[in-house]
């Protein structure tokens, strides 16, 4: 199986929904955008981290994502 992307977003919240993935037992990977761009010497835009989970944990975070998207 591969990585699923869960979230794109600004970086306050990306934080904030690891946190709460990580809570229940599931590993999330972080992709920074924008740090990547900046080490490249280039500027990024849009959704600059992005949060990846195992797709057989989806079905364990899923509640807890949604749960989140809704509180955002």
């Amino acid at each position: 199986m591969g990585l699923m992307k869960v979230f794109s977003g600004s970086e306050i919240l990306a934080l904030a929904l690891k946190e709460k993935i990580e809570a229940i037992g599931v590993d999330v990977v972080i992709k920074d955008n924008i740090q990547s761009a900046r080490l490249a010497g280039f500027g990024s835009l849009g959704s600059a981290i992005e949060l990846f989970i195992q797709e057989t944990d989806f079905a364990k975070a899923n509640p807890v994502i949604e749960e989140f998207r809704l509180n955002i």
